[in-house]
């Protein structure tokens, strides 16, 4: 605690306005003795100024005054950058420096703040600085590797210090897929743009690229130069693209070196052709399904007459149009994605070899679904065609016409198609079915006697799918309660043109709010096992437990930002926690570059912890340089808190008058003379 002048205040013994008319007064005496050169005027000015001064009241004014001490704040990164080689070592080093020297400093308050989020550090400054006040600010020290990305706007009001980790020679090689497009379609090639990215780093380097999980392409590629390459789109939904090189000699992250992007590929037009072989009551019903998807284009004929049945009608008047067999099944079957066969039978409108078309085109990819009415039993059927070598069931002859309710297979329970349906027990019957035997598939739905109802099956590169009833049209109009007609449809369509969320064999990874959910979808009664990789490299095994449904999942912490790899079987998913370009895997060499413009604005100084030396800390003046070649300097702000106030009279008033009357008879003497 000490007493310090602080002002000189006055207390005038009568109202101002009184004493400023006295000075005038006197003023304009002295000025009229002066002018006529009266013998004392100085005395009588000297007099009349202590008069004036005595009537003020002048009083000295003293604060007693409590130093406060300033402040450093010490400011730690320790976002994921600063985790890497040895800079938790370097940066512990240089916060134990920077605590001894200013430990030694008198009059020093010291405030340490870390932050171990992003690397958005100066957001945590700013709320550091914001419980501070600015006035006893000293100066700021950031221990950081430079890799920040939220610079200020405005100054910080004290100097800044910077003591960098890592070095000026650091490497780091990094994979960056620079383009991707907004979209891809379905059987064309797509764009993307890659760099290999390695400052120090001269020549080229080994890349693979994979597609999904399966290695597509294995190539050599230049440094530090943009290229591009087509990527092939074979099926719609996301097509994960990764992009990986080797890991050198002193990389300092081998994360980065992998790099994936997700482009979403739709279907441009889905082609169909559906065929009626007969007008019926559930002929509507597949119409109406595959128009009601903006995203379809549908070709659909309806055989209205068979060429056998002879009642004069001409043969112009059999359908609507002519039936251009040759067109569809010989020269355009390859741009449909797939073929409807409702109701129809083998009656000699589609010649032998158009069957076999239809053969080949199944096993080199296409999806072909037969609904089946009463004609799939009788001798006509188109089982006895070539088809009979791509489906999956074969007649027993005869037809059950009596009602029964379809029911779920265990099969059934647990594929994407009809998993997680509506309640089972609230459908409606159908009144019809065909008996069959199962050669080959999976049957998912069974009516009457357990016979198959709805079978899928994959043939070659191709699927089929059979319907053996021709009475789901009653679950559209409502019949006893109805059923999921709609919806099972339309998965059914979608399965057999290979949507991938209804794939029965597959393996999915999600992250959501920081846990990373792997989900495998089988048919089988174990899911087993899945391999996880984390960003760094790290590899962890999880037990998949059952969801019922055909699901199998495993959930655990993904705190690492960059991909994810999961691996079950032969199938493989890829999920990125945050962003894939998240600046944290982008660029993480040390650098002084990005902060200089900040020291420089705030004053201060940056420099490599390690190689340039941890330097001294002395307190300066303001106004003075703040950095040497082996030092920081902190501003002294000689901040202070006020405890109490103190009035002194600047003379006693009774001295005043004493004064002013020698002053009246010095001046009335030389008067006299």
């Amino acid at each position: 605690m000490m007493n310090a002048f602080a002002d000189l205040q006055f207390s005038p013994l009568i109202p101002l306005p009184w004493l400023l008319a006295l000075a005038l007064t006197a003023a304009v005496a002295t000025a009229a003795g002066l002018w006529r050169r009266v013998a004392g005027s100085f005395w009588r000015l000297a007099a009349m100024a202590l008069v004036l001064l005595a009537l003020s009241d002048p009083r000295l004014v003293a604060e007693q005054r409590q130093p406060l001490a300033d402040i450093v704040l010490v400011m730690v990164d320790d976002s994921p950058s600063q985790r890497l080689a040895d800079r938790p070592a370097q940066t512990a080093r240089a916060l134990a420096h920077v605590q001894e020297k200013l430990a030694a400093l008198p009059n020093l308050e010291v405030r340490i703040r870390r932050h171990d989020g992003d690397s958005k550090v100066f957001a945590a400054m700013q709320a550091a600085l914001a419980d501070l006040p600015r006035r006893r600010l000293a100066g700021i020290i950031l221990i950081s590797d430079g890799r920040v990305h939220d610079l200020p706007a405005a100054a910080l009001g004290a100097p800044l210090h910077v003591l960098l980790t890592g070095s000026a020679d650091e490497r780091d090689r990094r994979a960056i897929i620079t383009r991707t497009p907004a979209f891809a379609l379905v059987g064309r090639n797509a764009q993307i743009g890659l760099r290999l990215d390695d400052p120090h780093g001269k020549g080229s380097a080994p890349v693979t690229l994979s597609i999904d999980g399966a290695e597509f392409l294995s190539t050599t590629l230049p440094l530090n130069r943009d290229v591009t390459i087509d990527i092939p789109v074979r099926h719609a939904g996301p097509v994960i693209v990764e992009v990986a090189t080797p890991v050198t000699d002193g990389d300092l992250m081998p994360a980065n070196n992998r790099n994936a992007a997700a482009i979403g590929a739709v279907r441009d037009r889905l082609k169909v052709l559906l065929i009626s072989g007969q007008p019926h009551a559930g002929e509507r019903v597949w119409r109406n399904l595959l128009k009601s998807d903006a995203a379809v284009d549908l070709v659909h004929f309806t055989i209205l007459r068979p060429p056998e049945k002879d009642d004069r009608t001409p043969i112009r008047e059999l359908a609507l149009i002519t039936f251009p067999v040759r067109e569809l099944f010989e020269e355009k079957l390859k741009d449909f994605d797939l073929v409807v066969f409702d109701r129809y039978r083998h009656r000699g409108i589609m010649a032998a070899p158009y069957y076999q078309f239809l053969t080949q085109y199944v096993h080199g990819g296409g999806a072909l679904l037969a609904a089946a009415g009463p004609e799939y039993a009788e001798a006509d059927s188109i089982v006895e065609s070539a088809l009979g070598d791509i489906l999956p069931t074969s007649p027993e002859g005869g037809l059950i016409q009596s009602p029964f309710v379809p029911t779920l297979t265990e099969a059934g329970r647990r594929h994407p198609v009809t998993a997680g349906l509506s309640e089972p027990a609230l459908w409606g019957p159908w009144l019809r079915q065909i008996p069959v035997r199962q050669n080959r598939g999976i049957a998912l739905l069974q009516g009457a006697d357990g016979k198959p109802l709805l079978v899928l099956d994959q043939v070659g590169q191709g699927r089929v799918a059979q319907v053996l009833s021709d009475t789901i049209w009653l679950w559209a109009r409502g019949y006893q309660g109805g059923g999921p007609h709609d919806e099972l449809l339309r998965r059914l369509a979608h399965w057999l043109m290979r949507e991938p969320e209804l794939e029965a064999e597959s393996l999915s990874a999600i992250i959501q709010g920081g846990q990373l959910q792997v989900t495998r979808r089988t048919l089988a009664t174990s899911g087993g096992h899945a391999e996880i990789t984390a960003p760094d490299g790290t590899v962890v095994a999880v037990t998949l437990k059952d969801r019922g449904d055909g699901a199998w999942v495993a959930t655990l912490a993904a705190p690492q930002p960059g991909l994810w790899t999961a691996r079950a079987d032969t199938h493989v998913a890829l999920a990125a926690q945050g962003s894939l370009t998240n600046p944290e895997l982008a660029e993480i060499t040390a650098t002084p570059h990005i902060l200089a413009p900040v020291v420089e604005a705030n004053g201060g100084s940056i420099r490599y912890g390690q190689s340039d030396g941890l330097p001294n800390l002395r307190q300066v003046g303001g106004g003075g340089a703040v950095a040497g070649p082996h030092w920081l300097g902190l501003v002294r702000r000689g901040d202070y808190a006020i405890h109490g106030i103190h009035q002194t009279p600047l003379l006693p008033p009774a001295l005043l008058l004493v004064l002013a009357a020698a002053a009246l008879l010095l001046g009335w003497k030389r008067e006299s003379r």
